[in-house]
């Protein structure tokens, strides 16, 4: 089993950035692929990048390509997801998900999910 608590979220100004972290427990932290999802009040839960277990593989929607960047420190458990230039359109509660299989779009390939953290842009 694998706990997952993601922290770093809270309100920043459209344009700005934000560094969410994901802290797994366990000692097989790189046994698993990692996917941040995000769900903004009224819409379904959206995949927002993934990494491979090693962290060579990153994948990210088109809607934060270029702007968001996942990253993982296998020795602290630690999976990262650096938000710059922010907008509006980007508030929603962030996850943070592991997969003891490749990494993946699909919110369901999952296993393990956190409680989620808050990021509110708005001026």
């Amino acid at each position: 089993q694998v706990q997952l608590v993601e922290s770093g979220g809270g309100l920043v100004q459209p344009g700005g950035s934000l560094r969410l972290s994901c802290a797994a427990s366990g000692r097989t932290f790189s046994s698993y692929a990692m996917g941040w999802f995000r769900q903004a009040p009224g819409k379904e839960r959206e995949f927002v990048g993934a990494i491979s277990k090693g962290g060579g593989g990153r994948y990210y929607s088109d809607s934060v390509k270029g702007r968001f960047a996942i990253s993982r420190d296998n020795a602290k458990n630690t999976v990262y997801l650096q938000m710059n230039r922010l907008k509006p359109e980007d508030t929603a509660f962030y996850y943070c998900a592991a997969t003891g299989s490749q990494p993946s779009t699909t919110a369901t390939r999952y296993e393990y999910w956190g409680q989620g953290t808050r990021v509110t842009v708005s001026s």
